[in-house]
């Protein structure tokens, strides 16, 4: 009986530790950001060790989100504006239906690099559009869904654009 009680024990104890280290991969405010893996349309890798010092955007929208199409090409103009400022933002579509010569056609005419896929924590998402926003440091400092104007672009974005790079 002793023995039992030691080997549930010790189950109890691998499942918390299991528990506690998913939870830890997991995207949270103010915490160091998980690593992601982006596959652009072009095929290039892009992660987020790649972009250190940098303020990065993860926009996750679907083409038949109508708050998305609004928040696009609002997204696309600031970035071209505070692009070199240190701004990267990527747009991830959600959908896997959409063609890829559609996604091609449609962010040819755009500044933001478009995302066919995402390997990484980012997810499940509660709704489109949905934003991270990961500070020059790597850490998360905005997680949200919803569409994102030019007044949220200028409260989330400029104190992290202001703030210098690590040296």
């Amino acid at each position: 009986m002793h023995n039992l009680r030691a080997v549930a024990a010790t189950i109890a104890a691998l499942m918390c530790l299991t528990i506690s280290a998913h939870a830890e991969t997991r995207p949270v405010v103010g915490m160091a950001a998980p690593d992601f893996e982006l596959t652009l349309l072009d095929g290039r890798k892009v992660s987020l060790s790649d972009l250190k010092g940098q303020v990065v955007v993860l926009n996750f929208w679907a083409t038949w989100c109508v708050p998305c199409r609004k928040e696009l090409p609002t997204l696309d103009t600031y970035y071209a504006i505070q692009r070199p400022r240190g701004l990267n933002v990527f747009a991830i579509t959600t959908e896997g239906s959409v063609p890829l010569a559609r996604l091609k056609k449609l962010f040819a005419a755009m500044n933001i690099p478009s995302a066919r896929r995402i390997k990484g924590p980012y997810g499940p998402l509660t709704g489109v559009p949905t934003s991270f926003v990961i500070d020059r440091a790597g850490v998360l400092r905005y997680a949200q869904s919803g569409a994102l104007d030019l007044d949220d672009l200028n409260r989330v974005l400029m104190p992290l654009l202001r703030e210098r790079p690590a040296s």
